[in-house]
């Protein structure tokens, strides 16, 4: 049970409630916040003062005052017309993330929203009613509001949600756990929908794979290393002190750990062999500079998760307009992390190739089959590899460079941070199929250097790796060894596997 409002939310705990279902409380801290933000907002509407989105319209209608007898109506109004999302669904941690963020938010106490709206939300989290929410629809400034206004029209019991695994309406999920749909107050439909928590729910889904991605590179390629000969002087500490940065030194030391104990370097320790390829020599320049830049991205998205991002805020004595639901500082934060991991996979592919082109491959056979001909072996997932890659360049065109106005010119910079985020979680999983790929390859390649062994590691990684997957001996059916393969490294227990052999990898 993880108490909202007791310590700042983290990324680790993100996980744990969108993926895991852990459950969450409010803090005793939280619950007061909330109640005295909703206080404040009564006593400024008693003012009888034009408060944006209290007693106004919105966007381009703020100028409107809207009548004490239909505030409530004007909140409805906004979550049914701003439901207006297109496109596939989210997947459910992704909406599982939603839902604990705007909590989070929520409960710092600047929103004037309402403890039974709070509790509402965190009711059908516990109880994992989900909101269908479509992916399309944001432009990120003004907040998500196309995609928030679906997760607030199953709380007042319209629209369709998921629960217990069948896709039913609202009220019909809500009925079934015993939730009253909540009636909105004013202030409360804008103060739901005006955040930032589609984008960084997105982000933070992806950010957490793209960090175990991070490792699960370094594993793959150390097994490549041993496959291809490859020489460890490149991963020499004294090389790295000289370059210090974190991301490069972490993963200098973990193939330093991975690639101890093989039987195949010591096999080849007199060759000629002074240097790699780049795609071997610089893995703790590449793979290190992509985890530099995943941990800065964790620490905006950490910043995200622990602000106020709706509108107006509630102070002590005013409600105050500004721009905090503008998402620029993740937008900009999405561009740069999907850029990283797509270079894991750049460079991986390229390894893909060496294992298989006879050129490159010290002596194995073409397409790591030994009846090539009749037999065209691991020639096509190279292509696939391949493709993804190419595909991964055109989704790392940057969202937040693009702007469009809208609401009549009111809302005219957009921050376009949630088709960022999306495209970043669409290069993640990409990506983990290029090492899937790559782990397919490298372990095949593995077992034709016998009677020599690799690494600790290596023989590890193997010995997992055929629990599932065959050594190919002649052509099959490899769409099913690299689904197999894919589904091994996201498997959470799979990093834990090999470090129980190798020791602690550090990201």
């Amino acid at each position: 049970m993880y108490e909202i409002g007791s310590n700042p939310l983290t990324l680790e705990k993100v996980w744990d409630v969108a993926v895991k279902n852990e459950k969450v409380v409010l803090s005793n801290n939280a619950s007061e916040n909330i109640k005295k933000s909703r206080k404040r907002i009564e006593s400024i509407m008693e003012k009888d003062e034009a408060v944006y989105g209290v007693n106004t319209g919105f966007g381009e209608f703020s100028n409107i005052r809207i009548s004490k007898e239909k505030l409530k109506r004007l909140q409805k109004n906004l979550i049914l017309s701003h439901s207006v999302g297109v496109g596939n669904k989210f997947d459910k941690k992704v909406v599982r993330a939603i839902m604990l963020l705007r909590i989070n938010a929520l409960s710092l106490g600047y929103s004037g929203i309402s403890l039974p709206a709070v509790q509402t939300l965190i009711d059908m989290l516990n109880n994992d009613i989900c909101p269908i929410i479509p992916e399309k629809g944001s432009v990120g400034a003004s907040g998500d509001l196309a995609p928030l206004s679906h997760m607030v029209l199953v709380m007042i019991g319209e629209g369709k949600a998921e629960y217990k695994g069948e896709i039913v309406d609202a009220r019909t999920a809500l009925e079934s756990a015993g939730i009253k749909p909540h009636t909105l107050l004013p202030k409360e439909g804008l103060a739901l929908i005006n955040g930032t928590q589609v984008m960084t729910a997105v982000g933070a889904i992806a950010l957490k794979k793209a960090i175990d991605l991070s490792i699960i590179s370094d594993i793959v390629a150390s097994v490549t290393y041993d496959a291809l000969l490859a020489t460890d002087k490149a991963l020499d500490e004294r090389i790295h002190s000289l370059r210090p940065h974190t991301g490069q030194i972490h993963t200098a030391d973990n193939l330093r750990k991975l690639f101890s104990e093989s039987d195949i370097r010591e096999s080849h320790l007199d060759c000629e062999n002074v240097q790699d390829a780049y795609s071997l020599r610089a893995v703790p320049q590449v793979h290190g500079a992509s985890k530099d830049t995943l941990r800065y991205v964790k620490s905006v998205l950490e910043t995200e998760f622990n602000s106020v991002t709706d509108n107006p805020l509630i102070f002590e004595d005013e409600a105050i307009s500004g721009g905090n639901f503008h998402g620029q500082p993740v937008a900009l934060a999405m561009d740069y992390s999907k850029i990283a991991v797509a270079e894991l996979g750049n460079i991986s592919e390229r390894r893909i190739n060496r294992l298989i082109h006879p050129a490159y491959n010290k002596d194995l056979p073409s397409f790591l089959i030994e009846k090539g001909g009749i037999n065209s072996g691991l020639m096509i997932p190279q292509y696939v590899a391949a493709s993804l890659v190419s595909e991964n360049k055109t989704l790392c065109h940057p969202a937040s460079v693009d702007s469009i106005s809208t609401s009549a010119g009111k809302e005219d910079h957009v921050s376009m941070g949630t088709i960022g985020a999306r495209k970043f979680y669409e290069v993640v999983d990409n990506v983990y199929y290029i090492y899937a790929i790559e782990l397919l390859n490298s372990t095949q390649a593995l077992e034709l250097r016998k009677p020599l062994k690799g690494s600790i590691a290596s023989r590890e990684i193997l010995n997992v790796v055929r629990e599932k997957i065959e050594f190919i001996e002649k052509d099959r059916y490899f769409k099913k060894d690299i689904e197999n393969a894919y589904r091994i490294i996201n498997n959470e227990n799979f990093i834990e596997k090999i470090e129980n052999k190798a020791g602690k990898l550090n990201f």
